[in-house]
């Protein structure tokens, strides 16, 4: 499971995720806005909106809401769009940073972007700088409590999982994106719910942080994710379990 992966888990068991329910619903109405825009309002023809929707659900997003935020994207009622743009960048320690977003604004956004890397020791690259040390991937992250795990890696295999990597208590299933879908829907079929579940750009290799360059590592990963344009952040670090469980206490 990748670092990034790791460091979500450990917040979420802590209960972060609920403090910022704010926060995540207003990026969560961005990205079902933006994908009913450019897929159409009907999530049976648009895999991005059933995702995004989805993940609404599963953040208890009332219903009212979501359809809000589907009108909203296919022009029905009040109109915002909002342009997709990636940014690329170094965290303390050499890190990688991938971080995508949705924005009304690309002045604001670098501006608060440069403003979170600096405070922490990052640095913002130019385009292309990091995009090859990621990988986009079909994920689906497991928590392996109460869960057979053989049972589940046999029942991913079978659905077409490339690989499956248990860490800790979280089973990662990782596919093709082109397979995602389809596995997704197999495993949850049987019975096999997944905590988180999309697409992402996995890290192709990582880099070995620890101590003051880890934390500060792991708090401006917090950082960028607070800001509202910011949708997703992936990073190539590789941080021991211990000393993530340590900073997050």
């Amino acid at each position: 499971m990748s670092g990034h992966s790791k460091w979500a888990t450990i917040k979420r068991k802590k209960g972060a995720a609920d403090a910022r329910r704010g926060k995540v619903f207003t990026k969560l109405i961005r990205e079902i806005a933006t994908a009913a825009r450019i897929g159409g309002g009907d999530p049976d023809s648009n895999a991005r909106l059933r995702l995004a929707m989805e993940k609404a659900r599963a953040a208890n997003m009332p219903k009212d809401n979501i359809e809000r935020a589907i009108k909203k994207g296919t022009g029905v009622g009040e109109t915002e769009a909002y342009e997709e743009a990636v940014y690329e960048g170094y965290g303390p320690g050499g890190a990688a940073l991938y971080v995508e977003t949705l924005t009304d604004n690309k002045n604001r956004t670098v501006g608060e972007l440069r403003h979170a890397l600096a405070k922490f020791g990052g640095n913002l690259g130019a385009s292309g700088c990091v995009a090859y040390l990621f990988e986009k991937k079909g994920q689906l992250v497991f928590d392996r409590a109460g869960r057979d795990a053989d049972a589940l890696l046999e029942a991913a295999l079978e659905s077409g999982a490339d690989d499956v990597i248990e860490t800790g208590d979280s089973i990662e299933v990782v596919t093709a994106p082109a397979r995602f879908e389809a596995l997704r829907r197999a495993l949850e079929g049987a019975g096999w719910k997944p905590v988180s579940a999309g697409i992402v750009m996995a890290p192709a290799s990582t880099v070995g942080i620890e101590g003051a360059a880890a934390e500060s590592m792991l708090r401006l990963v917090d950082a960028l994710e607070d800001l509202d344009d910011v949708q997703n952040v992936y990073a190539n670090y590789d941080i021991s379990d211990e000393e993530m469980a340590r900073f997050a206490s």
